[in-house]
């Protein structure tokens, strides 16, 4: 799907996280496609009617929550939906970034195109406006269970089409009063269901999910990357990534660790030097690569493919479906599935930090001819000594906050909602850990760029000589002791910056470039 254009129609589509992460970052106008507007046309058209009729339906012609069996008048449907909106916004702390409240909208306006939620194409249309001129509504941090829909950040996604909350607007918080007025709009009369509809779902943590995956991906190629500049530092073996001894695993995330090993330290005598463990029996954090970064990978592939489902599938209740003539009531609200997805990515990114500490550990640890500290005249020097605490320090913070969030769950709503998913919890955790994991294979790099200097017979491949090459020029070798910190910040920068490019050099085996201007 081509998502590079200025312009951008939403259709019936499978979005690919991919082509979701272009969208955010391209910014296209955005408009329907005539079969989606369409479909939703419809779906509002026979929840009007079917709110004419003397049935209970939930949203549509009841209270919500615990209150499904209060009916109400139909000269209070407007109402209801109005209400429904500002109770729910709730959400407290501080805003989440704009990146995170484009993608949350464009979640939610795809969980819309099958027009099984009710919403009007009018309703569509406002947000389709408010993307459209940058306005872009502001969600408060905090406050979702993840099941019953992200009802609080929701409902402040929804607030601006009222005139309420707050939106961005040209990198600045305005009110969602101006918003309109810059539109030339007054507030918008939510119709029967569409309140619901605006509120109910996951798209918050899903979008969470989305973004973080595109980070994780990207961490677990720069992973690789400076492993292979690690393993060729300690002079570690060559036999734990031939792909004859991976023949004998059915792992294939494993093979392509391997693989990716291979291509980056092809053309190095790390393994020939004699420094090389005689047995060829390294620390499991070298030994084991394929291994540990074959099961990160894993856990990247299932957390890929339960958000993509989600984001392409319906995330509301009621759902209609005017040409069986049917109201179904379910669960389609509930984030179990995005929740246990981000604990386990949690658990995965923990682990990819983890073994990135241990290596750099190792670097230190005056072994394999390197020494001590990585400095010359240790004792009056400490070197990089305290490079691996503050690893470490990220290390601990990362496996406290893998703890799964999902396992826990407090009942809402008189306990009508007694069991909820916490994927906000989970969402935001591994938000965290992803940060402290760019820092901690930032210290990696720096040590192993040292190492690598200081292993005088080593010949580095030509890609991670490139590699190093590159990030001298933004971090000098260390001679004597200096302050570390902006070394350290520097280092976490140049990881962000080339991780994207690393990924696509290790995705496309006929790549030739792994830098910028090579």
């Amino acid at each position: 799907m081509n998502t590079a254009k200025k312009e951008h129609l939403l259709s019936l589509g499978t979005y690919s996280l991919e082509d979701l992460r272009d969208l955010v970052e391209g910014r296209p106008t955005l408009s329907l496609s005539s079969e989606v507007a369409e479909k939703i046309q419809a779906g509002a058209d026979y929840v009007q009617r079917k709110a004419m009729e003397d049935v209970y339906i939930y949203g549509v012609n009841t209270g919500f929550g615990s209150l499904c069996e209060t009916r109400v008048l139909p000269s209070e449907v407007e109402l209801l939906q109005y209400n429904h909106v500002v109770s729910h916004a709730c959400g407290v702390g501080p805003v989440v970034s704009e990146e995170i409240s484009r993608l949350t909208l464009l979640i939610k306006l795809l969980t819309f195109r099958s027009g099984h939620t009710g919403v009007s194409v009018t309703t569509v249309q406002r947000l389709l406006d408010l993307w459209n001129h940058g306005l872009i509504p502001a969600i408060p941090k905090k406050g979702t269970v993840g099941a019953s829909g992200d009802l609080a950040p929701l409902a402040h996604l929804a607030l601006p089409l009222l005139g309420q909350g707050q939106v961005f607007h040209d990198g600045a918080l305005i009110s969602g009063e101006e918003a309109l007025g810059k539109l030339g709009y007054g507030p918008l009369r939510l119709k029967a269901k569409e309140g619901l509809a605006l509120t109910n779902g996951v798209q918050y943590i899903n979008a969470y999910a989305a973004e973080a995956l595109a980070t994780f991906g990207d961490l677990v190629a720069a992973g690789e990357v400076i492993a292979a500049l690690s393993l060729q530092a300690y002079s570690a073996s060559e036999t734990f990534y031939q792909s004859l001894y991976h023949s004998t695993s059915r792992h294939r995330e494993r093979h392509q660790v391997a693989r990716n090993i291979q291509r980056l330290v092809e053309g190095s005598n790390h393994f020939r030097l004699p420094s090389c463990n005689n047995s060829k029996q390294d620390p499991y954090s070298f030994r084991c690569i394929p291994q540990v970064h074959g099961a990160i990978r894993q856990a990247y592939d299932f957390g890929y493919r339960v958000i993509e489902d989600e984001v392409n599938g319906v995330s509301d209740n009621p759902l209609f479906f005017p040409e069986e003539d049917r109201v179904l009531f379910g669960g389609n609200l509930h984030g179990e599935s995005t929740a246990m997805a981000l604990d386990f990515m949690a658990i995965a990114a923990s682990e990819l930090s983890s073994i990135s500490e241990r290596r750099t550990y190792l670097l230190l640890s005056g072994t394999r001819g390197l020494p001590d500290f990585l400095v010359g005249k240790p004792g009056v020097n400490s070197g990089f000594m305290i490079t691996q605490y503050t690893s470490a320090a990220l290390v601990n913070q990362n496996k406290v906050l893998a703890s799964p969030a999902c396992v826990d769950t407090i009942s809402t709503c008189q306990l009508q909602e007694d069991h909820v998913s916490m994927g906000g919890t989970s969402a935001y955790k591994l938000q965290e850990i992803l940060e402290n994991c760019e820092y901690v294979l930032g210290i990696e790099l720096v040590n192993a760029v040292q190492a690598s200097e200081l292993n005088e017979e080593l010949e580095l491949s030509p890609v991670t000589a490139r590699i190093r090459e590159e990030f001298r020029r933004h971090i000098e070798p260390l001679g004597k002791d200096r302050a570390m910190s902006e070394d350290l910040e520097r280092a976490r920068d140049f990881v962000r910056e080339h991780r994207r490019e690393w990924r696509r050099w290790l995705d496309d085996p006929s790549a030739k470039k792994v830098l910028k201007g090579d």
